[in-house]
């Protein structure tokens, strides 16, 4: 019975849409998410959190065949949470990323950050995701030899604009027949520009598949987690929002116009509620499971400190920590307890 279990486990954490696995013949070695600090080359031999910058720690398989590049385009005066917010959402969920100006030369966003971009036009690699953002955006839609670039770009599986930098996109043909937002001051503006574009109002999103707009500035922040969890699975995102202390987020508060609904599958509160109680823990200590319904999850209380746990399919649960967390069921239905990852005990549920 023991042997079923510890294969259970191991089965359910196989299943995992981030790539990472408790499965040890996959792989032993973890790195830091790309941070750009000297951790990154640290070897860690199990997944959690980084102590040096606290980010997700990732299998050198995913690093080796899963990451993926999205280069961030800024111009002069570019808004400054325009492109930090989503640059810190899509750094923490492992993806690699890199800025590109018109030219080498420094740029000023909002007349205080220097930034100096790592590539220009002429010399920037190519990308998996192509990103524009707001503040002074007419910079590089008014510009031919910008648009030029944009449209050359070959095997882009998704283009992202925060605020006006849905000018760029406008600009570049990309949002021709499709529908989308930008910040609400520049709505009727991007209505009249691109006639064939369907413009919306409130809405902190447009997913049209290929192409993601989010409204202003702090939108932003909400378009990049649900591109991650297009890409990675709802639990990298909300595991992104939890680092980022971001309690505003509200996974599917957009205008999702794909085919795919990935948040139509999110547990209820009523399913959540079948977990909630006391249960067993390590050490002979107690755990206490209660439902957060923001977005819904589970809290985990330990010795007086809540912890979230995100529900990822059927009776299996992520930690913050992409730990494994398996439920077990009885014949009657009701949650007996968990297992923890590489330990068979069944931490059963007291009440």
């Amino acid at each position: 019975m023991k042997i079923y279990r510890f294969l259970l486990l191991v089965f359910a954490s196989m299943l995992l849409a981030c790539g990472q696995a408790s499965n040890k013949q996959e792989s032993t070695a973890y790195y830091c998410s790309p941070c750009g600090g000297s951790c990154d080359t640290i070897k860690h031999d199990k997944p959690g959190i980084c102590e040096h910058c606290n980010m997700l720690l990732v299998s050198e398989n995913e690093l080796a065949n899963q990451q993926m590049t999205i280069a961030f385009y800024l111009q002069d005066g570019v808004e400054v949470l325009d492109f930090a917010g989503p640059m810190e959402v899509f750094a923490y969920a492992g993806f690699k990323v890199f800025t590109v100006s018109k030219t080498k030369d420094p740029i000023v966003s909002q007349g205080i950050l220097k930034v100096m971009p790592d590539y220009s036009i002429n010399d920037a690699p190519e990308a998996d995701v192509l990103a524009f953002f707001g503040g002074n955006s007419s910079a590089a839609s008014g510009d031919k030899a910008v648009i030029d670039w944009v449209k050359k770009q070959q095997d882009i599986q998704y283009y992202f604009s925060v605020c006006t930098g849905a000018f760029v996109l406008g600009e570049a043909g990309i949002l021709e027949g499709k529908t989308a937002t930008t910040f609400h001051n520049a709505l009727q503006s991007l209505r009249q520009s691109f006639p064939n574009t369907t413009v919306v109002d409130n809405a902190r999103f447009v997913d049209n598949g290929n192409a993601i707009t989010t409204a202003g500035i702090s939108a932003g922040i909400d378009g990049a987690l649900h591109l991650v969890a297009r890409l990675k699975g709802l639990p990298a995102a909300q595991q992104a929002a939890y680092y980022m202390e971001y309690d505003k987020w509200k996974p599917g508060e957009g205008l999702l116009l794909t085919p795919d609904n990935l948040y139509s599958h999110i547990i209820s509160e009523k399913e959540l509620l079948l977990f909630s109680g006391e249960y067993e823990y390590m050490e002979g200590k107690k755990m206490t499971l209660a439902v957060d319904t923001s977005p819904n999850t589970l809290s985990a209380t330990i010795d007086g400190k809540a912890y979230p746990i995100y529900h990822h399919k059927d009776l299996t649960f992520l930690s913050r920590n992409n730990d494994v967390i398996q439920f077990e069921k009885g014949k009657d239905d009701t949650i007996q307890g968990y297992y923890l990852p590489n330990d068979d005990k069944l931490y059963k549920k007291i009440n």
